[in-house]
């Protein structure tokens, strides 16, 4: 993939009645469309569609019920011209995505969850694939935060994702790396990961990063809401800009671009 000339903004659409942040205010079709043409007219760069909440703690939902979510409002998107990502760990959601005109798959499991995935990224090559650092589903991550050095565990892991989704016939060109940021991560190793995102742009691959209004924000200023988090994640885009990252994945957009293009104009 070759490399853009900013930091792209991932902007994030939750078709789902209890996503942390924006649980239900875009559930029904007529509310997501409305607030996926506000982004577009904000200029995002993709919209990142997701049926199924990975809060800390939530419950799967069923394949059926993922699909009847997420594939009408795609189908519309593509027809509005957008750029779609599907936020999925299924195999069988991602191909009806793209089936419908996503032309990025966000898998926080990093082919984990579901073994034909691989394949459907193999047989899709224009497709980028989001890999995520992922050690298990929601509802039990937590109690998979241990590490000796995080940076180092993350980089290592991401490294085998990648060995082993080549391996399967994926084009590295099609790969897009993502520390995980709160999954089975604790505050500390969040910080750590960003302080040193770095080590792992040098494993060569582009890096998205999403932090978007998370409680580990919230912590540190003081924010219960994840709403009044959002100059804390405005922080995290300026800098995460400034080192030259492939994208962030956020709820708003505006205010993201518009610190991306400040940071672009001063370097």
């Amino acid at each position: 993939m070759t490399k853009t000339q900013r930091t792209l903004v991932m902007g994030i659409l939750n078709v789902t009645p209890d996503s942390f942040a924006d649980g239900g205010r875009h559930f029904a079709f007529d509310a997501a469309i409305a607030r996926a043409s506000v982004m577009i007219a904000e200029g995002v760069d993709i919209i990142d569609v997701g049926g199924e909440s990975t809060r800390p703690g939530s419950e799967r939902i069923t394949t059926e019920e993922e699909r009847d979510r997420t594939i009408p409002i795609i189908t519309d998107l593509h027809a509005l011209g957008a750029v779609i990502s599907i936020d999925t760990t299924r195999s069988e959601i991602a191909s009806a995505a793209i089936e419908a005109g996503a032309t990025f798959v966000n898998d926080i499991s990093g082919g984990l969850a579901d073994p034909k995935m691989a394949a459907v990224i193999a047989k899709n090559p224009t497709i980028q694939y989001v890999v995520m650092h992922w050690r298990g589903e929601s509802k039990n991550m937590h109690n998979r935060a241990t590490y000796n050095d995080v940076v180092q565990e993350v980089r290592n892991e991401l490294s085998e994702r990648v060995t082993s989704l080549i391996d399967q016939g994926v084009n590295p060109d099609q790969l897009i790396l993502d520390p995980g940021i709160g999954f089975a991560k604790n505050s500390e190793h969040n910080w750590e990961l960003l302080r040193n995102i770095d080590r792992l742009q040098l494993l060569g691959f582009p890096v998205l990063i999403g932090v978007s209004r998370k409680r580990f924000l919230g912590d540190l200023v003081g924010a219960g809401s994840p709403d009044d988090r959002e100059f804390a994640t405005l922080a995290i885009t300026t800098e995460m800009a400034r080192k030259g990252v492939w994208a962030v994945r956020t709820h708003s957009v505006k205010p993201q671009l518009d610190a991306i293009k400040v940071i672009e104009e001063l370097y």
